[in-house]
């Protein structure tokens, strides 16, 4: 019995001992159990070490001066990309967009002048096990900071208003034009057909093909920083912007007639005796399709200001009321009582249209930055640059005036 007892105990290790060399994998395969390593997947999930991916960075970490308009290279070596991050120390966040190719990404935005960027890339290394690596660099500081401002921003304005960007220093090469107005964009509701021109080397306008219709929304957007405006001079920063559309008001001067008319929604509404600019190079009130810049309720009209000095012929320095500007060079709609004998009759302003203190009162309450005032019968022509003077040309002529044909 006791042997049988052994026997049956011997037995039973035997099939223990084969159930745990079946478990072990058995064969040419198995590992022996004393060589103290794991199979290859166990060793990448486990281990805390694995390798990181290989990353390059173009600029270098440390480069100094990199220019504003350069574009950033990120490129996986070894690995995969997960994701770019590049953004600029400064009260101002600015986060670089940019566009991702296989392993490598590429930046799509401009940066700013004189900032310290910092890129930090994302990878996955090639076993597995995720790291991020940062890069780190300083943009070029520039001699001039160019700044601009979008015009009549969140104002209402008249039918003739164009959306307006205006630098305070000239845009000096046609390369920066071109780049700039490529950058910008105008977006109406409802639909608008328009275009983009420089009136100058300073003021790039979007103009429509004809008047807006009324209560249009309007919406400019000019993310410029990192562009170049001239020799050393880049953009800091990003401008947005916009404007309504008003009731439409069209004003016409005849100013051999002496007289001046306001229509609203194509309805005359007003008409004022004038007295116009007295015949003369200097004096004579200019013909052309102006629009109105601005209002001013007192002010005082100093013919300096226009280049006719104290002393010399002409010379003149008079408080004014309830002034609209249409011109730059010093044409407005103004209160002049003392000239109410000669308005219906004779022009003898210095080249402004003189209205009786009550027609020009009404005419200042009624008037919008951008409504059309169109002066007709003088053979000194307004030019476009002597105010907002998108409208001396017609639609194609206009076209002309873009940087991109």
């Amino acid at each position: 019995m006791v042997f049988l007892r052994r026997a049956r105990l011997l037995a039973l290790a035997l099939v223990l001992a084969l159930v745990v060399a079946a478990c072990a994998g058995g064969g040419q395969d198995a590992t022996p159990s004393d060589s103290g390593q794991g199979s290859p997947a166990t060793q990448s999930e486990t281990s805390p070490d694995l390798p990181e991916a290989e990353v390059k960075v173009n600029p270098a970490t440390g480069t100094e001066g990199v220019m504003p308009d350069s574009v950033i290279h990120v490129q996986v070596m070894r690995g995969h990309l997960t994701d770019v991050a590049v953004t600029a120390e400064g009260e101002q966040t600015h986060e670089l967009e940019g566009k991702v190719e296989g392993e490598a990404w590429s930046s799509t935005s401009r940066m700013r002048p004189d900032t310290t960027y910092t890129v930090a890339v994302t990878a996955e290394g090639p076993e597995g096990g995720e790291s991020t690596q940062t890069s780190t660099f300083t943009t070029h500081d520039p001699q001039v900071t160019a700044t601009y401002g979008i015009v009549y921003d969140q104002q209402t304005v008249g039918v003739a208003m164009p959306a307006s960007i205006q630098f305070d220093s000239e845009v000096t090469d046609e390369a920066y034009r071109k780049q700039i107005e490529q950058a910008v964009s105008v977006t109406t509701s409802p639909r608008t057909e328009g275009s983009w021109g420089w009136l100058d080397n300073r003021q790039l306008m979007w103009r429509p093909k004809e008047f807006w219709a009324p209560g249009t929304q309007v919406t400019i957007d000019a993310p410029l920083t990192g562009f170049q405006t001239g020799k050393d001079k880049w953009v800091a920063n990003d401008l947005s912007g916009s404007m309504t559309i008003g009731r439409q008001q069209m004003t016409t001067v005849d100013i051999d007639d002496h007289r001046m008319t306001v229509n609203r929604g194509g309805q005359q509404i007003k008409s004022f005796p004038v007295s116009s600019g007295k015949p003369g190079r200097e004096t004579e009130t200019r013909s052309g399709m102006k629009v109105v810049i601005g209002k001013q309720r007192e002010m005082t009209m100093d013919s300096a200001t226009v280049g006719i000095d104290k002393g010399e012929p002409g010379y003149y320095k008079v408080d004014t009321d309830f002034n609209v500007r249409v011109t730059w060079t010093g044409e407005f709609v103004h209160s002049a009582p003392w000239s109410v004998g000669a308005q219906g009759s004779t022009n003898v302003s210095h080249g402004c249209v003189n209205v009786a203190p009550a027609g020009a009162e009404w005419f200042y309450d009624n008037s919008l930055p951008g409504d059309p005032v169109d002066f007709k019968g003088s053979s000194r022509e307004f030019k476009p640059t002597e105010g907002i003077g998108v409208w001396q040309y017609d639609y194609a002529q206009w076209q002309q005036q873009s940087a991109l044909v």
